[in-house]
């Protein structure tokens, strides 16, 4: 297990199916935080500090990063800098990865403009829609293209990564003109499963889940304070709402 102890070294990366997603999730979480420390002006971080953060154990940090080498130096724990580059390096995003949109409606739309994608070397170089009205828009500095250009802008941009946001029912079939168009990875935002290649990598997103999960876990904090005998706190049941004017 690599400790703050030991130092920073470099070597072959794990298989993919080595490691649990869950811990290539963390190592993002991670990276952020390193992030938001450097530009803080911190220079060095322990696995201690770097825990109590992100609600994580020093362990579990060791843990984490022990996947992929070893990191750190006696007395300084992790410097900042060195752990970005590593980290970069362990998710891929030391270079530069152009994306491709399906899907150009309200939440698309959204996706155009949100600047993170661009701070971690992620760009959106083209995006599609099947909607006649919306072809020849600019969004976000985009020119919206029809679903027939898809192949060519996939091929001149090398593009290999793909992002989906269409309905459900359309989801399958735009899957289908990305990987047919060449791309290698998916992120997939409509609320369905969908059926790929093997060799093509998909993540989903679906909004509706995180709810959910968030509601879970405030109605299961709830249900323990009632258990105990307490008012959960923010209970509004007795309190009378006046009626609209």
């Amino acid at each position: 297990m690599a400790s703050d102890e030991s130092q920073l070294q470099s070597g072959e990366l794990p298989s993919d199916a080595s490691v649990p997603k869950v811990v290539v999730s963390r190592i993002s979480l991670y990276l952020r935080e390193l992030q938001r420390l450097e530009a803080a002006g911190r220079s060095t971080v322990s696995s201690g500090q770097l825990g109590t953060l992100l609600g994580f154990s020093d362990a579990q940090v060791r843990k984490d990063l022990g996947f992929f080498g070893q990191f750190g130096y006696p007395g300084v724990g992790y410097r900042c800098e060195e752990l970005i580059r590593a980290m970069r390096d362990i998710l891929g995003t030391n270079q530069a990865w152009p994306v491709v949109m399906v899907g150009v409606g309200n939440l698309g739309q959204a996706l155009l403009g949100y600047r993170g994608f661009g701070r971690q070397n992620f760009s959106i170089e083209a995006a599609f829609d099947a909607d006649p009205a919306k072809v020849g828009v600019i969004v976000q500095g985009i020119h919206i293209q029809p679903l027939s250009e898809l192949p060519a802008t996939v091929a001149e941009k090398g593009i290999r990564l793909g992002m989906i946001v269409v309905p459900a029912n359309r989801a399958q079939e735009a899957a289908n003109g990305l990987v047919a168009a060449g791309v290698e990875g998916i992120v997939n935002f409509a609320p369905v499963t969908l059926t790929l290649p093997v060799g093509v990598q998909q993540v989903a997103v679906d909004l509706a889940i995180e709810l959910e999960q968030l509601s879970f876990a405030v109605t299961s904090r709830l249900s323990k304070i009632v258990s105990a005998g307490g008012e959960p706190a923010g209970d509004i049941s007795g309190i009378v709402v006046p009626p609209a004017d």
